[in-house]
């Protein structure tokens, strides 16, 4: 199979918190990564920036560290690493001050594409944007790249996009959501629209009902007083699960384009109803005693809280009032210190509407399955005769499609999802990142669901840590002859 890559243009890429962790595990390891399947071009330049003062020699030691930590000893050559390194330069930068600007404007091309990566708290976007304009460093068509989260609530994400917006077009800005990046996400698009077998039967007449789940087995960690502010519903319902949903759920656009298709995500997000307070179960992890090693804690002391009413877990069922999805119901669940890491979409088909073979012979439900982690893949269960002469007796059978496999050399080296994002923001190709009026909008379905647990002040349901979370998530589907999909260790 011959891999056709959209090539880029020689660029200046600007990474603001140059020197913190996400650009140690994830930006600039997989830019490097880049660098080897040769999607790089020659006279590139990357650009970290930071508060701290080093000479660029110490930051290039900083890359290679991160290197040598996450990327593959098999990608790492001497000679790979010498030459990517070259590529990089440093400058220390006040992002509320004046110094390091100037400096950072005589790095910056005119003749390249530009591109600047905010890869720090929200509270400096504002100052960063407007002295990229006050020192005439971003050009009218430069792109800033900005991390979730994206507000709190509607009022900050409208004063965070009426910031943003005073310096930049909307075309300029990419609002990035990691999961969007994921092949397997990118995958859902082409089997829905590039394929027949599907979409004559993606809607309310044959779908029972459709099941999101992002289970982690990590609690809140070092992340406990971002997290006690956030909690599951602001930090993964709203934006990253709200995504996958669109996916889902959305319109054929008129054709693969960026504003086509998040004009069809957003019609989804609008069509979501109220969520009942009986919809929804949030819950807090306990701690677990260990044999070996450390006690795991519990939220409350993860967060250092004992009175804290934040959520770990949530699940929630969620409906569309459209002609496609009218009762057809979509839970979505996440939680921290699950049974196992999974993300997982499964749409499950409704059954046949008579069996021939009789109910005692071991019918179940057409589940389609897209995995986004672990092994990304897609699995379709179907209903076949079990081998041998024991007569007609139903089994169930996997047609298995993982990407690694199927794609053989080229699917064991699938980009990680910043590496296939960066590269969409060198090329202008915003069809991957969230549009400033559906941030807005998931904001505006979300506030209400917050301001009533606000109000109702009761306490998040406890759950055993490597659990699948509180019992009444299970009854959420239980009490309508349903049940949540095993989350495998």
């Amino acid at each position: 199979m011959v891999s056709r890559v959209i090539p880029v243009d020689r660029f200046d890429l600007v990474i603001f918190g140059g020197t913190g962790d996400l650009a140690r595990r994830k930006i600039l390891p997989g830019l490097y990564r880049r660098f080897v399947a040769g999607q790089i071009p020659e006279g590139s330049r990357i650009i970290g920036a930071a508060r701290t003062d080093m000479p660029t020699a110490d930051f290039r030691a900083h890359v290679e560290e991160a290197i040598v930590e996450f990327v593959a000893s098999a990608k790492r050559s001497s000679e790979l690493v010498g030459t990517f390194l070259d590529t990089i330069e440093y400058v220390a930068i006040d992002a509320k001050g004046d110094a390091g600007w100037e400096e950072l404007a005589k790095l910056i091309r005119a003749d390249v594409v530009q591109a600047f990566y905010f890869s720090v708290g929200p509270s400096l976007f504002g100052h960063l944007a407007e002295k990229l304009h006050r020192y005439s460093i971003a050009s009218d068509d430069a792109r800033i790249v900005v991390e979730k989260p994206f507000g709190r609530d509607l009022k900050t994400a409208q004063e965070l996009n009426a910031t943003l917006a005073a310096h930049f077009s909307e075309s300029q800005i990419y609002r990035i959501d990691h999961y969007l990046g994921k092949e397997t996400v990118q995958n859902l698009m082409a089997v829905r629209f590039a394929n027949i077998l599907f979409e004559p039967l993606w809607n309310a007449r044959h779908v029972d009902h459709v099941q999101i789940t992002v289970a982690e087995t990590v609690g809140v960690g070092g992340r406990g007083t971002y997290y006690d502010r956030s909690g599951a519903m602001r930090d993964m319902v709203q934006n990253h699960l709200m995504q996958l949903l669109c996916l889902i759920a959305m319109e054929a656009p008129y054709r693969f384009d960026p504003d086509a298709v998040r004009d069809e995500k957003l019609k989804v997000i609008r069509a979501l109803l109220p969520v009942a307070p009986d919809d929804i179960v949030r819950g807090q992890y306990r701690g677990q005693a260990r044999k070996n090693g450390p006690d795991d804690a519990s939220f409350l002391e993860d967060v250092e809280d004992p009175s804290s009413k934040t959520e770990s877990f949530v699940a929630l069922k969620v409906e569309i009032a459209n002609w496609r999805w009218k009762g057809t119901p979509f839970y979505l669940r996440t939680g921290k210190r699950l049974r196992g890491r999974e993300s997982e979409i499964a749409i499950v088909f409704k059954e046949v509407p008579h069996s021939i073979f009789g109910e005692e012979e071991g019918w179940r439900e057409n589940v389609l399955s897209i995995r986004l982690q672990p092994n990304e893949g897609m699995t379709l269960s179907v209903m076949i005769k079990e081998p041998g002469p024991g007569g007609m007796r139903l089994t169930e059978v996997p047609l298995d499609m993982s990407f690694a496999e199927a794609l053989g050399e080229e699917g064991a080296d699938i980009p990680d999802a910043y590496e296939r994002l960066i590269m969409d923001v060198i090329r202008g190709n915003q069809t991957l990142f969230m549009r400033g009026d559906e941030v807005e909008a998931a904001w505006a379905w979300t506030d209400p669901i917050i301001a009533d647990w606000d109000a109702r002040g009761d306490k998040p349901k406890t759950y055993d840590s490597g659990s699948s979370g509180p019992e009444d998530a299970l009854m959420l589907l239980h009490r309508e002859g349903r049940r949540w999909r095993e989350i495998h260790e």
